[in-house]
């Protein structure tokens, strides 16, 4: 027996291999300091554990609505009305196990075979991946460093096909930290609001964001009926292994999304929708906390990294990730990831594993204790000896 043939067109997300490798290394006995996965280090809110107790004491382990528990889609109907400004209910409303439930099932309801996507470049590997196994045409668009790693709107208007039928978002972006400014992702509606196309806006990072206020494409006059919001519990609640996601989008979509769901998951866990609900209604100070944690590990990676030689690194705007450019130290990406990992003991991705914009850049998650971040800088420049001696060579 042999695999289908469409499993050859699904890719990886290589956080998780390194961290195999990174383990792998720690039962040696080497010292590793994991700055590769994109998870908060926090734990999940007192008050939310202590809803999901509950939830399993009052029984919520049995089968439930495909589409989500009525009560924790009118409650997440509420919060996306009230942070993006738009009107919506819980019919717009699936919730799904995780954040990748609704970028599978958007692509799958959306894109026919030659169809195309706009990916962002570098970008959550996920995103290719899932457009290439619908057998769509992947078509790239590059984030800048120069624009603080967002797109140029105008490059992106100069992609659009008559094919085009999906535009992928994602601001704050993994794995730069990035964001697209309002007034771009304005003009991105203007120039797509006419257009037969779809946008998947991934906003799982929306409330880990530094400075100014999240702007979502949904806001924007006309785009409320052509957007599909992608958010979840991992992130802002430090839920990742609760599996809690979802998409909010209109209802001839969700509809379908629902099928989707049905013929693959059945529904999501009762007892961590429960949990949900009391993370969104209940206290947010956790979540205050927590961004303001993460901005003080930012500033101090992006200070420590700029003192290394052959590092350039911006300042993130959201997210909890650095994405320095490492192209001065004169070796490969991949070489550079590959060497922190075996020989400092700093567990980091290759930029290119999210795309070929990704190319000569690295990806730091600081999403670990300042204590370790220092760490992790100072073995990074005691390795940095090695590549600068090559350099003069």
């Amino acid at each position: 027996m042999q695999l289908a043939k469409k499993i050859g067109l699904l890719g990886i997300e290589s956080a998780f291999a390194v961290l195999v490798k990174a383990r792998a290394l720690e039962t040696q006995g080497k010292s590793i300091i994991h700055l590769e996965i994109g998870e908060p280090d926090f734990p999940t809110p007192r008050n939310v554990v202590e809803a999901g107790k509950k939830a399993l004491d009052e029984g919520w382990t049995k089968y439930g609505p495909t589409q989500g528990l009525p009560d924790l889609r009118k409650s997440i109907a509420s919060y996306i009305s009230r942070t993006r400004g738009i009107s919506v209910d819980q019919d717009n409303v699936c919730v799904v196990p995780g954040g990748k439930p609704i970028m599978y099932f958007a692509i799958m309801a959306l894109l026919e075979e030659g169809d195309e996507a706009i990916v962002p470049d570098p970008g959550f590997p996920i995103y290719e991946s899932m457009v290439r196994y619908q057998g769509a045409r992947v078509v790239p668009i590059k984030l800048q460093e120069s624009r603080g790693f967002s797109l140029d709107v105008g490059e992106l208007q100069s992609k659009l096909t008559d094919r085009t039928k999906l535009v992928i978002l994602n601001t704050p972006h993994n794995p730069t930290g990035g964001i697209i400014p309002t007034d771009d992702i304005r003009e991105l509606a203007r120039i797509l609001r006419d257009r037969d196309i779809m946008v998947l806006s991934d906003e799982i990072y929306s409330r880990i964001l530094y400075d100014g206020e999240f702007s979502s494409i949904a806001s924007m006059e006309g785009m409320l009926d052509k957007t599909i919001i992608l958010d979840g519990f991992s992130k802002t609640y430090s839920m990742t292994g609760w599996r809690l996601g979802y998409g909010v989008m209109p209802k001839w979509l969700a509809d379908a999304v629902v099928k989707l769901m049905v013929n693959s998951n059945s529904c999501t866990a009762g007892f961590t929708q429960r949990a949900g609900i009391e993370a969104l209604e209940g206290p947010q100070d956790s979540v205050d906390k927590m961004v303001a944690e993460f901005r003080r590990r930012r500033d101090a990676i992006v200070k420590g990294l700029n003192t290394i030689p052959g590092f350039r690194c911006q300042v993130p705007q959201g997210a909890f990730y650095v994405f320095p450019n490492v192209e001065g130290t004169g070796i490969s990406s991949k070489e550079l990831a590959d060497t922190l990992l075996n020989e400092a003991g700093v567990a980091c991705l290759d930029g290119s594993a999210f795309g070929a914009a990704g190319d000569g850049y690295i990806r730091f998650s600081y999403a670990n204790s300042l204590e370790n971040i220092t760490d992790a800088v100072e073995r990074i420049r005691k390795v940095s000896v090695k590549w600068q001696a090559a350099a003069k060579v």
